[in-house]
């Protein structure tokens, strides 16, 4: 049985078998037994083959990671647990996104306090003109799951407020190359902050403001899915967003 997955994979990339086997320093037989007879990897190698298709290791080798290895390798992911969003240190914002090499990823209903933040628009700013790629979803003011989460929070419909805020708060980014803002309409189960493969997941919890809601600090480990999990609803909520103009 042929595994389809990588060879969908290679297609999807652009990528033949011979760039691949050049790519992670395999002979390209190696290759084609992987594609046509499901051979499973050494994991160095499944890890590279992953790295350099830039998908998860665990999607194209389902089968290669024991329940317990999967399980542990996501446990791994978690750098730490911060009870409420408030608590996090105003450094460790700064130094999260001054981490970002590639990418840096926003999901938000308003996010003001980062917004407010002139050093943060600095920084996203700053890290745009190096060729970072910045992104930045908040909350549809029309939307009926923003006005809903005002409901849910107590706070009427401060949300919908906030959000126009936020907005007017961003103008000096909003034409700047490498920073695009999308409003979308989903209902949102955590807010995402994203530097590369390192995460801050603000959970929310019915009947709380996102501040007092836990924050997950992750980091992506080869194997784990917690990452890769967020990451994927990131990137859907993104292209059913809507451009903001």
């Amino acid at each position: 049985m042929a595994n389809e997955r990588l060879r969908a994979a290679l297609l999807e990339r652009g990528v033949t078998p011979d760039e691949l086997a050049e790519a992670i320093k395999v002979d390209v037989k190696t290759i084609e037994r992987w594609i046509t007879k499901n051979r499973t990897p050494y994991r160095r190698l499944r890890y590279a083959a992953a790295a350099f298709l830039q998908m998860e290791e665990t999607y194209l080798w389902p089968d290669a990671l024991s329940s317990e290895q999967a399980a542990g390798a996501s446990e791994s992911e978690i750098l730490n647990v911060f009870p409420h969003r408030s608590v996090i240190p105003h450094e460790l914002w700064h130094r999260f996104f001054e981490s970002a090499e590639d990418e840096i990823g926003v999901l938000v209903y308003v996010g003001l306090f980062m917004a407010e933040d002139r050093e943060i628009q600095r920084l996203f700013r700053s890290k745009a003109d190096a060729g970072v790629r910045v992104r930045i979803l908040l909350g549809d003011p029309s939307s009926p799951h923003v006005a809903q989460r005002s409901e849910d929070e107590g706070i009427d419909d401060a949300i919908i407020a906030k959000v126009k805020n936020a907005i007017a708060m961003y103008k000096p980014l909003r034409n700047v190359e490498g920073i695009e803002f999308r409003l979308h309409d989903t209902i949102l189960y955590n807010s995402i902050y994203r530097a590369d493969e390192q995460l801050l997941v603000n959970t929310h919890i019915y009947g709380f403001i996102a501040a007092h809601a836990p924050v997950l600090h992750l980091r992506k480990v080869a194997g784990g899915s917690m990452v890769a999990n967020y990451v994927d609803s990131f990137e859907r909520v993104w292209d059913e967003a809507s451009p903001l103009e």
